[in-house]
């Protein structure tokens, strides 16, 4: 059976100016291709959680540059462009107590993606799949733009 769960490549970076540049530039130069990310900021630091081509090479890559990272299993859900589409998923997730810690989402033709770090990733997709929910295997989420 395929994996069901996707590696997130996640990058602590220093709120400086030109950081998000050498990361994105050092994933180019070894031909790691983004299909989702997500930035969020506070005062000292960003996070920066990415669904990439080849998060493996992504995360060697950043290493060799001195700049950590870290791979994390999330859940990529597909989401159709209906109303209320996420709010059925979620709720089923709640339903069955699992927690979302973050999620952040990208579109993908005719459907959405929603990737979510969840407190049970493998139950969160068991859930999702016995509830007639499509959730991406390793290998489609990282092509999904495609």
């Amino acid at each position: 059976m395929e994996n069901s769960l996707v590696k997130q490549l996640s990058v602590f970076l220093e709120n400086r100016e030109g950081r998000l540049e050498e990361v994105l530039d050092i994933l180019a130069k070894h031909q790691v291709n983004i299909v989702a990310l997500s930035l969020a900021d506070t005062e000292d630091y960003g996070m920066l959680r990415m669904i990439v081509s080849d998060p493996e090479t992504g995360k060697k890559a950043l290493k060799e540059a001195g700049i950590t990272s870290m791979l994390t299993e999330v859940v990529a859900l597909r989401v159709p462009h209906a109303t209320g589409s996420l709010a059925k998923a979620i709720h089923r997730l709640v339903d069955n107590q699992i927690n979302i810690e973050y999620m952040y989402a990208f579109a993908n033709g005719g459907d959405a993606a929603a990737v979510m770090k969840s407190d049970h990733p493998q139950k969160a997709v068991s859930v999702l799949q016995e509830g007639g929910f499509t959730v991406y295997q390793a290998g489609e989420a990282y092509k999904a733009n495609q």
